[in-house]
């Protein structure tokens, strides 16, 4: 599914919950599913409205190379536009100016509750596979939640303004976000603290990832910054002509830039020359987002002017996408999101998502992972055979048998001389 927002303001009680659908209104009569899913995506859009944001999802069938948007739901969301949205493979998640997160199961197209932790507008979400959810918003604060319990498990105070973009490395163990106090801050997810801090001579307001997070970009109006990982420095500057307001990877090295105008265009990372542009809208690119499904590279853009378009990619990425089908939504569109069907999503849950599993001598080295309240951990270490096994719950594996039957030995013995100490004591 493809999804697109937007942002205004408004107010709301501010508690770290999650408010039950119970003591909501209902949205069964707004979320009027038509008919099962037989398609691997899905678009939503939201409309910019002074007092509620509403969201419409279509329905985007493959007939050999024509696709046809279909209307499948509208539902007031917020009490303000949206600015931010993101999805995994259950739910979509939407932030708003008026505080809150509110969250969608697309499985089951119920309204399942809202977030209220933040004390300003929400400014970017990211999940990291199906079991974590990273906020940050106005109030500087960078939020980590578990995505099945929606608890909040742990609140870091990131920037001394507002944050206004993060982005998690591949791995899950780092994390990026830049904010209004000239900063750029790398975090550390295994210890849940701040690893870097860099100063930057202007506030950027987009940073991001490779694929493979062997580099990343950082954005300043209307320049792009291409840092490496191994080095921590910039390697070199691609310059767009307008304010860029979007930027998306369509392999390690070539990255989609769109901005304040009508084109997208597409940049090599490393030789940092633009290999084509063409015309996507008749007004100015809000968001994109690209995916793969097999037989088809896509991307997808939003737009200013209400329409929503997706484009196929070529292999040669010099030449420009055809278009594979638009949709006009009367609205104006500031942010987008895809949510694939499970079965044609190509990407599994990312490590922190995984459960902790018992490790061989076979398989070493493994990555033991710890989720806590103290954030989302992620350890490094050689195994061995009694090994224990850590979750979320925080219970520990047996041990194998053979470590079992010595450990009771021993501790038969200890009690033994305990005994014989205290007999000795009594004489």
């Amino acid at each position: 599914m493809v999804k697109a927002t937007l942002s205004s303001s408004g107010k709301s009680p501010r508690e770290n919950l999650l408010l039950p659908t119970s003591e909501r209104q209902s949205p069964s009569k707004r979320l009027q599913q038509q008919r099962p899913f037989h398609f691997p995506f899905e678009a939503a859009a939201g409309r910019q409205l002074s007092v509620s944001q509403a969201i419409s999802l279509e329905r985007l069938p493959y007939k050999k190379q024509k696709w046809t948007p279909v209307a499948d739901f509208t539902h007031h969301a917020h009490t303000a536009s949206l600015s931010a949205v993101a999805v995994n493979s259950r739910f979509v998640v939407t932030g708003s100016k008026d505080e809150t997160i509110h969250i969608y199961d697309m499985k089951k197209k119920i309204d399942h509750g809202a977030l209220v932790h933040h004390n300003g507008t929400i400014t970017c979400l990211k999940f990291y596979g199906n079991r974590h959810l990273i906020s940050g918003a106005e109030d500087g604060l960078i939020c980590v939640w578990d995505a099945k319990k929606w608890e909040c498990l742990k609140s870091i105070k990131a920037h001394k303004g507002q944050v206004t973009f993060l982005s998690i490395h591949p791995s899950g163990k780092l994390a990026l976000s830049v904010g209004t106090d000239k900063t750029l801050r790398t975090w550390n997810l295994v210890e849940g603290r701040s690893a870097f801090i860099k100063n930057i001579k202007q506030n950027a307001h987009i940073v991001e990832w490779s694929p493979r997070g062997e580099k990343y970009v950082v954005v300043i109006l209307n320049k792009i910054d291409v840092y490496h990982l191994d080095t921590a420095s910039v390697s070199g500057t691609i310059t767009n002509e307008k304010r860029i307001s979007s930027v998306t990877f369509l392999s390690e090295s070539v990255l989609a830039v769109a901005g304040d105008e009508e084109v997208v265009r597409f940049f090599d990372c490393d030789s940092l020359t633009c290999l084509c542009q063409f015309k996507a809208h008749e007004n100015r690119v809000k968001d994109m987002f690209s995916f793969e499904i097999p037989e088809h590279h896509v991307i997808v853009t939003a737009s200013s002017d209400g329409f929503i378009k997706m484009w196929k990619l070529q292999q040669d990425k010099k030449v420009p996408p055809s278009l594979l089908c638009e949709v006009n939504t009367n609205s104006r569109l500031t942010c987008l999101g895809v949510w694939l069907d499970r079965a044609t999503d190509v990407k599994e849950s990312l490590p922190l998502a995984a459960q902790p599993s018992h490790v061989s001598k076979e398989e070493q080295p493994k990555i033991n992972r710890k989720e806590s309240g103290d954030g989302v951990q992620e350890e490094e270490r050689q195994s061995e055979p009694n090994m224990k096994k850590r979750g979320s719950s925080g219970d520990g594996e047996k041990p194998a048998g053979g470590d079992s039957l010595v450990s009771a030995k021993k501790r038969k013995m200890a009690g033994m001389l305990e005994k014989k100490k205290r007999k000795k004591k009594k004489i």
